[in-house]
């Protein structure tokens, strides 16, 4: 008799520890963009390069990792790529809960994350 009640609370309990997983998850690959497209801006020659490369590299990432994130941004900081700067990206995008959890929860969630690159302090000046 006790076991009838107490299971639907050890599921709800469980499909609660799942859904804050895939969310822990879908943090990690924003994670990845970021330092994905930190590490190509970085070895661009160009800002129009760098930020070309950046945005290709985190919407690979994400692509590739089957996030359920949609409309990505990249924000970079350049340093002009003078040898020996320090590339920032930030990578935002905005992830749908229902889709994110597999549960149909409504709502949305924005994932953030930044990283930084050091540009070759060898290499000739852009």
């Amino acid at each position: 008799m006790e076991l009838v009640l107490v299971t639907p609370l050890l599921i709800l309990v469980l499909l609660t520890v799942v859904a804050f997983g895939l969310l822990t998850d879908a943090r990690l690959v924003v994670t990845d963009a970021a330092h994905q497209a930190a590490r190509a801006a970085s070895l661009a020659r160009t800002d129009k390069d760098a930020h070309a490369q950046a945005e290709r590299a985190a919407d690979a990432a994400l692509r590739e990792a089957g996030a359920s994130c949609t409309r990505p941004t990249v924000r970079l900081t350049t340093g002009k790529l003078a040898p020996g700067v320090t590339v920032t990206a930030r990578v935002s995008c905005v992830a749908d809960l229902g889709t994110l959890t597999h549960t149909g929860l409504p709502g949305h969630v924005t994932l953030t994350d930044t990283a930084f690159s050091a540009v070759d302090t060898f290499r000739s000046s852009p």
